[in-house]
């Protein structure tokens, strides 16, 4: 509760950072779609602990569970398929497009015509990591790599096109992009050690295979105990 309440003032204040007015009404209904989002992935994830604590195997679908499978009445499995539905797309959906955007429209901000400004201290660099596994995991628990990676690549053409203004990303930006930098190696990281995973390919089918850590835990670590 405490997480929905404190987040949408820091958000307010990343769009302050942002050169552009915006409409207060896409503000406020950027906010409000967070928040929203967000709390349906809290009551989705507060399900889904309990029913890891009860044997569900994240790494297999809803109705290859053997503890929902055999649930009766059969109807009842309909209900934990939305129950994921609403988790796992339409949550994801409402909680992380407008933090992408607003973490956008941050980045916005991030410039400075002097260059000797362009640098961050070695405190800051040290945080890159902790930063980078952060996004990670947001990037391959929340499956919303196509979204993060249309962010970074739209950082990128930011700054190119910055450059040729003279304007260079101040310490702030440069930490943010180091972050979705190192977040991306990342991710390919997990994708490349994974990829013969026959297991997570059938749960992850599709062009864009990036598993999710929680299903790598009920497969490959909870499984063995």
């Amino acid at each position: 509760m405490a997480y929905n309440v404190i987040t949408p003032f820091l958000l307010l204040k990343l769009i302050e950072r942002s050169p552009r007015t915006l409409p207060r009404s896409m503000i406020y209904i950027s906010i409000i779609t967070f928040v929203m989002g967000a709390s349906i992935h809290l009551v989705g994830d507060s399900v889904n602990h309990r029913l890891l604590f009860s044997g569900y195997q994240h790494h297999l679908s809803v109705r290859e569970n053997p503890i929902i499978k055999n649930l009766k009445p059969e109807t009842l499995i309909d209900s934990f398929e939305l129950l994921y539905y609403y988790d796992e797309y339409l949550g994801h959906s409402m909680w992380y497009v407008p933090f992408f955007l607003i973490l956008f429209i941050y980045f916005s901000g991030c410039f400075t015509p002097a260059k000797a400004e362009s640098s961050m201290p070695g405190a800051a660099l040290l945080l890159v990591m902790p930063s980078g596994l952060y996004y990670w995991y947001l990037v391959t628990e929340g499956q919303i790599f196509i979204l993060f990676i249309f962010t970074f690549f739209a950082m990128l053409a930011l700054v190119l096109h910055q450059k040729r203004k003279r304007l260079f990303l101040d310490s702030n930006g440069l930490f943010l992009f180091y972050s979705f930098a190192l977040t991306l190696l990342l991710v390919a990281l997990w994708v490349a050690w994974l990829w013969n995973d026959t297991v997570l390919r059938k749960k992850y089918p599709g062009v864009i295979y990036v598993p999710e850590p929680w299903a790598f835990y009920t497969l490959h670590v909870s499984s063995r105990r």
